[in-house]
């Protein structure tokens, strides 16, 4: 199969620039769909986004475009692998990292002949892979006179705005720095529109004077759904900074009324010249307001609503600057001639909340942040005008760029295609019944861990730490005011999305067992995981084991096992105590294969899922599944020699034995016959009866000095066959 891969990008790489499409992926942070004027929004006659209507008059724009995960790094992944967060690992930003060496687009298509270039916002801690050039951010980046990373090493200060600066660096690599005979992709990742929303000088002014439209539930209460909502920390209410979100100067005067975060960050960047402009806008508001709270002119809600106005305002002027400058990168598209061969993609890593529910930023599986915006241009394929309401999602993106080049989607990208949207070659509703949403809950906000499915009716959300189902019709409720999960004349629809639900999970491998998992705040798991790190990064192992405390304990009960079995083989120890397959999942995806490409992986893993929670068989096979395909991608030509979870409990009935055996019924399927190999050991341990004797597990789980040997034995000559 590899090889037939690889032919098939060799040949594609053969073909000319002017048969294989140009892509540029315009990419904004946090763009709301309300306040893209194509969309039809209640902002559209106050704020409009002409160059981003262009897209849409002269291309497609997706009404029902959605994310799969509502944070900036997640998403970014999902774009990039076209699988769900759990599946490419970074599942949120607080202690996950890109594992750059998985397969993503950039690096198909580079392989395929593509020139990859990406400037402006990266966000995924670990450096870009996959691109011939590259210049981005450092974390969020910085919107005045901002600091960019350079592929070679350090980084470049810029004079200016950021949201200028990217459009100028995108350009500047499409002018001169581009292979002019290759076709190329280009991704142009802005900033903009994230917090804390600082519009560049000449916008600092801009709807001054004007009253923006308060959205109808700017002052809600959260009544008639999860429980959780009211205990989020992104109301525009009580969680705006006096600094940094609100543009004041000095010690926060109105303690109950804003928080007091560090001063803004951006004001401290700027140049004398700048804040002399900056100050000249915000600074009279800014005293206006405080003399009107000082003087009880401005209480109770017209405050909230005077915070509202200064935040909708600067965030409708960062927009500003974006639609200025994919108008300027769209122009240059033109004037170059490059348009007619080029597909145009804007989109967003997700939406956002503009004062709906009271809220600023994300997170939540509501319409307001669930949604993102797609708009596509590609003359000559698109029908200009185009509108399509069928359900897409950012996994759809990549299996999109590469259909587009002419490369084969790998099999296990979850997403798909939109070729045929695009071409209008398939109806909406045959293309996908519903979306995937999920969210593990992070303490930023906190906004609770849920997930939830949606069609193009109905939305049905799931809280796991309260066990809430929430239920919306978006027919009668798109403002999502009321759930109607525990209404009689909805049990029908609630049953039917609940098996939606279900069914969904399971297409995507989704459960506890595959969400990757880190156990950081134990001591010593952190600091194995840190040395295991090291030690793979020295690299050269041609035999690597990974499993839990069972694999760990080779270290210790097994030593002589271990030594007699890895003699004259340089290996790898990757057994942790009490992981399970998700804890596994997080540390191959956080370096501890980084260095590492042997010949073989032995993988055992499984028994603490069932020991833990007694998870279903099904579901830890699905995490072994995954483990073994991350091992396939990572290390292509190593052999995986999986072995059957070890038998537990002393009798043959013992529940937890028999959840073991169901597991193994189910991944032996996994081996291939060329790259993986099932093993089955059980036997190995046990008497005739299928009693697991005590001189060989004294607990019934963990070999002693005896049961290694077996062990070792069992496999030794299946190691060496698949070490030649």
């Amino acid at each position: 199969m590899t090889r037939v891969i690889l032919a098939f990008l060799f040949s594609a790489s053969l073909l000319s620039s002017a048969e294989r499409p140009n892509i540029v992926f315009i990419f904004s942070d946090d763009h709301a769909l309300n306040s893209i004027s194509a969309y039809g929004g209640p902002l559209k006659d106050v704020a409009p986004t002409p160059n981003l209507d262009r897209i849409a008059a002269e291309g497609a724009i997706f009404t029902n475009s959605f994310c799969s995960n509502s944070i900036c790094g997640p998403s970014r992944a999902a774009i990039l692998t076209g699988k769900h967060s759990h599946v490419n690992g970074y599942v949120d930003n607080n202690n996950s990292r890109f594992d750059g060496s998985q397969t993503t687009f950039p690096k198909l298509l580079q392989k395929a002949g593509y020139q990859t270039a990406i400037v402006g916002k990266w966000h995924l801690v670990s450096d870009p892979q996959g691109f011939d050039h590259w210049e981005v951010l450092p974390g969020q980046g910085s919107y005045y006179n901002p600091d960019f990373l350079q592929q070679e090493g350090g980084r470049k200060r810029y004079d200016g705005y950021v949201t200028d600066i990217v459009t100028d660096l995108a350009i500047d690599w499409l002018e001169k720095e581009r292979d002019p005979d290759k076709p190329f992709v280009l991704m142009c990742q802005h900033k903009a529109p994230h917090r804390n929303w600082s519009p560049a000088l000449r916008h600092v002014t801009l709807f001054d004077g004007i009253d923006i439209p308060e959205p109808a539930s700017l002052f809600d209460d959260y009544s008639k759904r999860s429980k959780t909502l009211g205990e989020q920390a992104m109301s525009i209410a009580k969680d705006m900074s006096w600094n940094n979100d609100m543009k004041f100067h000095g010690e926060n005067l109105f303690l109950e009324k804003f928080t007091s975060e560090p001063d803004n960050g951006e004001y401290a960047r700027m140049s004398e010249e700048q804040k002399k402009a900056w100050d000249a806008a915000y600074e009279p508001l800014n005293q206006e307001f405080i003399k009107a709270v000082e003087s009880g002119k401005l209480k109770g809600d017209a405050i909230t609503s005077w915070k509202y106005q200064r935040y909708i305002k600067d965030y409708l002027r960062c927009i500003k600057a974006v639609d200025e400058n994919v108008g300027r990168l769209l122009d240059y598209l033109d004037e170059s001639g490059q348009a007619e061969n080029t597909i145009v993609i804007y989109s967003s890593d997700q939406g956002f909340y503009l004062g709906e529910h009271g809220w600023y930023d994300k997170r939540w599986m509501f319409e307001e942040s669930l949604a993102m915006p797609f708009l596509a241009r590609w003359p000559g394929v698109i029908k200009p005008g185009m509108r399509n309401d069928a359900l897409i999602q950012n996994i759809d993106y990549a299996p999109t760029f590469l259909e587009v080049a002419g490369v084969e989607v790998p099999a296990t990208v979850q997403g798909k295609s939109l070729i045929p949207l695009l071409k209008n070659t398939v109806k909406s509703e045959e293309w996908r019944e519903a979306i995937y949403y999920f969210y593990s809950g992070e303490e930023t906000h906190q906004v609770a861990a849920h997930d939830g499915v949606r069609n193009k009716r109905y939305k049905v959300m799931y809280f796991p730490d309260t066990e809430e189902w929430n239920l919306f019709d978006l027919l009668k409720d798109p403002s999502e005011m009321a759930s109607v999960h525990d209404d009689p004349e909805y049990k029908e629809v609630l049953e039917d999305m609940k098996v939606l639900y279900a069914s969904l999970r399971k297409e995507y491998h989704m459960s506890e067992a595959t969400v990757p998992a880190e156990r950081l705040k134990q001591k010593w798991w952190a600091e194995r995981h840190k040395a295991k790190v090291a030690e793979a990064a020295e690299g050269g192992h041609d035999i690597v084991f990974i499993g839990d405390s069972i694999t760990q304990g080779f270290e210790g009960a097994g030593k002589a096992a271990w030594k007699e079995l890895t003699d004259g083989k340089n290996a790898l120890n990757l057994g942790f105590s009490g992981d399970r397959t998700q804890e596994v999942l997080w540390r191959l995806m956080n370096g501890e294969l980084e260095g590492v490409d042997p010949k073989l992986f032995v993988l055992m893993i499984g028994t603490n899922n069932t020991g833990h929670n007694q998870t279903a068989p099904g579901e830890t096979a699905d995490g072994v599944r995954l483990i073994v395909e991350l091992l396939r991608d990572r290390s292509p030509d190593a052999e995986i020699l999986l072995l059957s979870v070890f038998p537990r409990g002393e009798m043959p009935e013992n529940p937890l034995r028999k959840i073991n055996d169901g597991i193994n019924t189910i991944i032996k399927d996994l081996a291939d016959g060329e790259h993986v190999h099932w093993l089955d050991l059980s036997g190995v341990f046990l008497d005739v009866k299928g009693v697991l004797p005590k001189s060989v597990m004294p607990d019934s789980l963990h070999p002693k000095e005896e049961g290694y040997r077996m062990w070792a034995e069992a496999m030794a000559s299946e190691v060496e066959r698949l070490m030649k």
